[in-house]
């Protein structure tokens, strides 16, 4: 073949994939080709190469978009967490969480231990395995959620923002327990979380044991229920030895899932 027309053909070529939106097969179709020639391959398996090509890139597209759009704090990963400096956590247990089954099932996953003990990083590397399986994650404090609709109400927004925190596969709420809520922000948080009970999954990070969450949702009624709404089905995982109240004793002082729930003794 003449060069000006391969040329020409591979100008059409690229046009075509333009029209269409397949990228990589643009960038590849003239290199996949040479190769097939060189080990005589079939044309279906020419075309399949292509196509292979495109849906690769798609891909890490998708889940580049879906790590952006989850606002984490730093890009932190399951594969970077030492766990042989954290023998009380159990590994095997967050790379079963890592799977996603937990997302699939609506259920909760709670951290609890002291400051520095990994919380944060093993929910962003939950979060970035979630997004590696093209899940919609958000990433967000306590406190800057509670923020966000105590001014969505100051601009008689809430119903929209409410809505967008409901299309959220999954989102991790850090930090909850490190500031003191006002009612209104306790209420609004016991609301996205209640409204994601068996319908969307929740991760939770929190430095205070379940006894001492009334320190910072001063509504008994309130944090008992906020409470059983995270520990129904959870999966709870301690990252601390020091001050961690049994998960055991606050399941066995919960009368019912609606009822009023108090400590067991």
């Amino acid at each position: 073949m003449k060069p000006h027309t391969e040329q020409l053909e591979h100008a059409s070529v690229r046009q075509y994939c333009k029209l269409v939106r397949v990228p990589a097969i643009a960038n590849s179709f003239v290199s996949l080709a040479e190769q097939a020639v060189k080990e005589n391959q079939s044309h279906i398996r020419y075309l399949e190469a292509l196509l292979q090509v495109e849906s690769e890139e798609r891909d890490r597209h998708a889940i580049g978009n879906r790590t952006r759009d989850a606002q984490l704090p730093r890009m932190k990963t399951l594969e970077e967490f030492d766990f042989t400096q954290a023998p009380q956590i159990p590994a095997a247990k967050i790379r079963e969480l890592a799977e996603g089954g937990y997302i699939e099932r609506s259920e909760p996953v709670v951290l609890i231990g002291e400051c520095g003990t990994g919380k944060s990083h093993l929910a962003t590397g939950l979060c970035l395995a979630a997004c590696r399986q093209k899940k919609r994650v958000r990433f967000t404090t306590a406190a800057a959620l509670v923020n966000e609709l105590v001014e969505a109400k100051q601009n008689n927004q809430v119903r929209r923002a409410m809505a967008r925190w409901r299309r959220y596969d999954l989102i991790a709420l850090d930090e909850v327990g490190y500031v003191p809520l006002a009612d209104v922000g306790a209420e609004f948080l016991f609301q996205v979380i209640a409204e994601r009970a068996e319908k969307a999954a929740l991760i939770v990070t929190t430095n205070l044991p379940f006894s001492e969450w009334t320190t910072v949702f001063p509504n008994p009624r309130l944090c008992s229920a906020l409470l059983d709404r995270i520990t129904d089905r959870a999966h709870i995982i301690e990252t601390g030895p020091n001050r961690i109240a049994s998960a055991e004793r606050w399941r066995g002082g919960r009368k019912n899932r609606r009822g009023l729930i108090r400590l067991s003794p």
